[in-house]
């Protein structure tokens, strides 16, 4: 296949032209990675979901040169387990003040603001999106998110939502590594 099919959902111009810049692609865990469900074993442990596709579209991230981080309010072990195999070298658990994080990452990484998008989902998220040069939710998003995004995936949190950002990530850069395949 030489050239990519359409994206099967629309992306709006100004979408589009965001995304060519991005180089820090940041989300949120709960409701965006996951489907916001909060799963506690007898002994109180945290368990986690998370989608298969989600996991490669981080991984395609990676692969195009995109650096890849999580910022989330929880801190478990399954999440750290699942941010270690998929390689998330950004990953900032346990964070109650999101953007002095995303601050600190953009300083250390030497990006501007217009080269990093972040994913939420609730109104924790928001002074993160605000800052960012491009703003993502997902469908079961608070409407305060939902409202500023500039594009919301089509599909919810840990349903594959992730996976639809990465692709209009990609197909922007024109970066989809066809041929390149990662552990999930």
């Amino acid at each position: 296949m030489n050239q990519l099919p359409k994206l099967p959902y629309d992306v709006p111009a100004d979408v589009t032209a965001k995304a060519k810049l991005i180089k820090l692609a940041l989300f949120d865990v709960d409701g965006v990675l996951t489907d916001g469900k909060l799963h506690y074993s007898a002994d109180g442990e945290q368990v986690k979901v998370f989608h298969a596709l989600d996991g490669h579209g981080l991984k395609m991230l990676q692969l195009a040169g995109i650096e890849v981080g999580v910022i989330s309010a929880r801190n478990s072990q399954a999440l750290r387990k699942r941010m270690q195999d998929l390689g998330v070298r950004h990953c900032h658990l346990g964070v109650n003040d999101k953007l002095a994080v995303f601050e600190q990452l953009k300083r250390d990484l030497k990006f501007d603001d217009a080269e990093c998008a972040f994913t939420g989902d609730d109104v924790i998220d928001l002074p993160v999106m605000q800052q960012c040069g491009l703003k993502f939710s997902v469908q079961n998003g608070h409407f305060i998110v939902l409202a500023i995004a500039d594009w919301v995936a089509p599909l919810t949190g840990g349903q594959g939502a992730v996976r639809a950002i990465c692709d209009v990530l990609l197909y922007s850069q024109n970066a989809y590594p066809l041929g390149k395949t990662a552990q999930q």
